[in-house]
């Protein structure tokens, strides 16, 4: 029996480092940037397979030739702890699990901008429990290697934001046919109201859902003095009294789900 156990540990611990040792090592990212994404390589696949003539279309370009209000847009809609977190937003976490348990599914991950940056990197779409726990690790290992600002920009620059367009510089070009850094709030937040489902949405056009989402985004910059906006008839007048219980700068609204 004891020997049985003593294997059993010893089989554990020898997965574990396997498993460790087989993880992509993040800390080249400091200086050097990837050249192409795992999940670029699965669109390529999928392009290959249904015999689309299709290519990336992304232009690289440092967090300082991105508008702020796109990093503002970003983390008010995907992250609004990323810069008190370590990679993971337990609180998000668990209402996700109790989602899954309660539709049965396993699909809402409650991810972080760090964890969608690992999967984006290194990792396939695919929904396993082994895939989640390299996301994890990976996640872990990226924010001790790299700082905040470094896996913000990593991630503006390879995020899918169309179909076949990588990052904010290609989409703010194609979408709105100027660079990155000259977006403006709202331009900004319909950019990054389309993230959850980039090849559905499209910033510059009418859709209900990134119409509703990117002005739920703007307003929340407004509350926040991120914007002031140049006329008051862009935005509809707020219906909240002042005891409505909504804190400017802390707005908890649920946004529209894709």
């Amino acid at each position: 029996m004891k020997k049985i156990v003593y294997l059993s540990l010893l089989g554990f611990l020898i997965s574990i480092i396997v498993f460790w040792a087989t993880l992509p090592d993040v800390s080249i990212l400091k200086k050097k940037n990837p050249k192409k994404t795992s999940f670029m390589e699965f669109r390529e696949h999928e392009w290959q397979i249904t015999g689309q003539n299709r290519f990336i279309r992304q232009e690289w370009v440092p967090l300082s030739r991105i508008s702020p209000f796109v990093i503002k847009a970003l983390i008010i809609a995907e992250d609004n702890k990323f810069w008190q977190h370590e990679g993971f937003d337990y609180e998000a976490i668990q209402k996700a699990i109790e989602k899954d348990l309660m539709s049965k599914k396993f699909k809402k991950g409650g991810s972080t901008l760090t964890q969608q940056l690992a999967k984006n990197l290194y990792l396939s779409p695919e929904k396993t429990l082994f895939r989640k726990l390299r996301e994890a690790a990976i996640t872990w290992k990226l924010e001790r290697s790299l700082t905040k600002r470094r896996i913000l920009e990593i991630y503006l620059n390879v995020v899918e934001c169309g179909d076949g367009i990588y990052g904010v510089e290609a989409a703010s070009r194609e979408y709105f046919g100027k660079p990155a850094i000259d977006l403006n709030a709202m331009e900004a937040s319909k950019i990054v109201s389309i993230l959850p489902n980039p090849r559905k949405y499209h910033p510059n056009g009418t859709q209900k859902y990134v119409l509703n989402r990117s002005m739920m985004i703007y307003q929340i910059m407004v509350e926040r003095g991120i914007v002031v906006p140049e006329f008051e008839e862009m935005i509809p007048e707020k219906e909240e009294s002042p005891q409505s219980g909504i804190v400017p700068g802390n707005s908890t609204r649920p946004f529209p789900q894709p």
